[in-house]
C-alpha cells in the first residue's frame, strides 16, 4: 500500500471524522458551557453534518495542494445519486398520505397478531416493516419504521428499551433489504456484476435474513413486554383524512422514486413534481414536511461518498487479504467504519471470486449495518427523525452499539449457520 499525499491526507480526514462522529456529546457541552459561541457548538453536535464538513476541509485542502481544477475533477467523478436519493424518498415517504396508508397497513397487522397491542405494534414496525425496505427501498422503510414508532414508542420508553429498539431497528433495516436485489445499496453496489437476481437473493440470503428479523423483533418484544403493555396503544391513527386519491398519488411518487433509483435526473423531476402537488393542496400534509432532515442525511451521505472514495487504497487490500470466514467477520467489522456499500463496491471490482467469498462478502456487510449510524446509508435518516425522543437529546454512539451488538449476532447465527 503506496498512497498518494491526497490519500493519506483523505484516510486521516476520515478518521478525524469518524472520531468526531462518536464526540458530539463534546460539542453539546461546550454549547452549555460557552454560549458566545453556542450555535456553532451545536452545529458540529449534529451528527448528519460530521461527514459534510470533513469532506469540505479536504476538497478545500485539495484545491490548495493540488490546484482548483484537480479539485473539482475529483467531485465531479464522485456518484452522489445515493444522498440524493436517501433525500428524496425520506421526504415522501413521510408525507401524510403515505404514512395514513402505512398505519392503517400496520393496524390491520396489529389486530392479527394474537398478543396485547402495543405488543403487537412493537414486533410489527420492528418485525415486518424493514422487510418491505426490500421493495419500497432501505432508506423508505427505515423512515415509516422511524415515524411510526417515535410518539408511540421511543417518546414513552426507558433508556434501555430505547436502545434496544433503535439497534435492532437499524440491524433489522440492514438485513431486511435483502429479499431481492434491488433496494439494498449494498446488494446494488454488485448485482449486475456477480449476476444476482431475486432467486438468488431470495434462496441464499433473504430467507436466513427474515428469519433474523423475526427473531431481533420477538425477542425485544417479549423482553420488554411489560413496559410496551404500559404504554397507551390508541387504534385512532395521528394520520387521517387525506382522500383516496391523494393517497394514490403519493404512493405513485413514491413507486416512481424507487424506480428511477439509480437515475437522478428522473426521480429528482418526480420529487420536484411532488412538491408542486404539496404545495397546491397543502391541506392534505402534515405542518411541515421533513426536509430539514432530509437535507442533512443527504449532506452526511454526501460527504462519506467524497471522503470514502480516497480509501481504496487500504480497504482493497485488506479484504483481498481474508478468506471467505475472514473476509465476513472483517466486513462486518469495517462495516461500522465505512458504509457498507463501499465495501462491497470495493468486492465488485476484484476479478476472479468464488461464489462463496462473494456471499461472505455481501452477509458480512449486511450483518454490520446497525453497529454505528455511518453503517448504513439509511440510518442517518433513522437517527435524524428520533434522536429528540431521547433522554439526553442525542443518540450515544457507544448506547447505539450495545444495543445493536445482539441483533448482530443474531444475524451471524444465520448467516453462517444456516446451509450456503
Amino acid at each position: 500500500m503506496n498512497p498518494t499525499t491526497m490519500q493519506a491526507v483523505a484516510a486521516g480526514l476520515f478518521a478525524l471524522a469518524l472520531i468526531h462522529t462518536f464526540s458530539t456529546k463534546f460539542f453539546e457541552h461546550l454549547a452549555h458551557t460557552r454560549p458566545a459561541h453556542a450555535g456553532v457548538w451545536h452545529l458540529l453536535a449534529e451528527v448528519e453534518i460530521v461527514f459534510g464538513v470533513w469532506a469540505m476541509i479536504f476538497m478545500s485542502l485539495m484545491g490548495i495542494m493540488e490546484g482548483f481544477a484537480a479539485a473539482m475533477q475529483y467531485l465531479d467523478t464522485r456518484n452522489f445519486t445515493e444522498p440524493l436519493f436517501v433525500f428524496a424518498i425520506m421526504v415522501v415517504a413521510a408525507s401524510k398520505p403515505v404514512l395514513q396508508v402505512s398505519s392503517a397497513a400496520v393496524q390491520v397487522m396489529v389486530r392479527m397478531l394474537p398478543m396485547h397491542r402495543s405488543m403487537a405494534f412493537f414486533f410489527t414496525a420492528l418485525g415486518i416493516v424493514p422487510l418491505l425496505g426490500s421493495f419500497i427501498t432501505e432508506p423508505a422503510a427505515m423512515t415509516l419504521a422511524a415515524l411510526l414508532m417515535k410518539d408511540t414508542v421511543f417518546a414513552k420508553a426507558s433508556r434501555r428499551l430505547q436502545y434496544a429498539a433503535l439497534g435492532a431497528l437499524f440491524v433489522n433495516i440492514s438485513i431486511g433489504g435483502t429479499l431481492t436485489h434491488f433496494a439494498a445499496p449494498p446488494v446494488l453496489m454488485v448485482a449486475a456484476k456477480w449476476n444476482l437476481d431475486i432467486v438468488y437473493m431470495l434462496t441464499h440470503v433473504g430467507w436466513k435474513a427474515a428469519i433474523a428479523v423475526f427473531i431481533n423483533a420477538g425477542v425485544l418484544t417479549f423482553l420488554f413486554a411489560k413496559e410496551l403493555k404500559a404504554m397507551p396503544y390508541s387504534t385512532h391513527s395521528p394520520y387521517s383524512g387525506v382522500p383516496a386519491w391523494m393517497v394514490s398519488l403519493h404512493l405513485a411518487f413514491l413507486v416512481a422514486i424507487v424506480i428511477f433509483a439509480h437515475h437522478p435526473a428522473a426521480f429528482i423531476a418526480v420529487f420536484l413534481l411532488f412538491m408542486g402537488v404539496v404545495t397546491a393542496y397543502p391541506a392534505y400534509q402534515q405542518e411541515r414536511l421533513i426536509l430539514r432532515e432530509g437535507l442533512l442525511v443527504a449532506f452526511f451521505l454526501g460527504g462519506l461518498v467524497v471522503l470514502g472514495g480516497m480509501q481504496q487504497w487500504w480497504l482493497q487490500p485488506l479484504l483481498l487479504s481474508m478468506n471467505e470466514t475472514t473476509v465476513y467477520f472483517g466486513a462486518t467489522a469495517l462495516t461500522a467504519i465505512t458504509d457498507n456499500a463501499a465495501l462491497t463496491y470495493l468486492g465488485s471490482l476484484v476479478e476472479g471470486l468464488t461464489p462463496e467469498f462473494k456471499y461472505a462478502l455481501l452477509t458480512g456487510a449486511v450483518t454490520g449495518g446497525g453497529l454505528t449510524i455511518i453503517a448504513n446509508a439509511p440510518n442517518p435518516a433513522g437517527a435524524s427523525i428520533l434522536k429528540s425522543t431521547f433522554h439526553e437529546g442525542a443518540i450515544s454512539p457507544l448506547g447505539l452499539l450495545v444495543g445493536a451488538l445482539p441483533p448482530t449476532i443474531v444475524a451471524i447465527l444465520c448467516f453462517r449457520l444456516f446451509p450456503y
